[in-house]
């Protein structure tokens, strides 16, 4: 059952990545840039993806488990450092490489070599916290 909805559901989150623009380096930089050329086209995709997650909060507050059969996994409570630390760096690497992990991934496959040596440096960077969180 998780398969029939996370296949549809990653397709179609590929797909509207792809025709926002946020697969381009380009256009993300262009949004981060705001004291320079900048382009506000992202705040649009990033306003209109607001809208839907409201309305599947809501209903998701009134459910007691997803779609699927699990549980939900609700958002820490609390900011500490770690929370800090890691949006600083995912902040970092957006701003230098202009992907972050979903369009990285929906760009493997048109992308080049570029984003193959972005996927594999995110994918080990993944692997390593993975490592130093089971040891700490």
């Amino acid at each position: 059952m998780r398969l029939m909805i996370a296949a549809p559901s990653g397709a179609l989150f590929g797909i509207g990545l792809m025709v926002s623009g946020m697969t381009n380096p380009a256009t993300v930089r262009g949004w981060l840039d705001v004291f320079g050329d900048w382009n506000p086209m992202l705040g649009f995709v990033l306003g209109g993806a607001m809208i839907p997650m409201v309305i599947a909060w809501r209903i998701a507050a009134r459910r007691h488990a997803a779609l699927s059969g699990g549980d939900f996994s609700p958002s820490p409570a609390r900011i500490d450092a770690r929370l800090i630390g890691g949006a600083a760096l995912f902040g970092l690497g957006w701003g230098l490489s202009g992907l972050c992990p979903g369009p990285a991934i929906a760009s493997v496959g048109i992308g080049g070599t570029p984003f193959l040596i972005f996927f594999a440096a995110m994918a080990a960077g993944m692997a390593l916290f993975g490592v130093w969180n089971r040891r700490a």
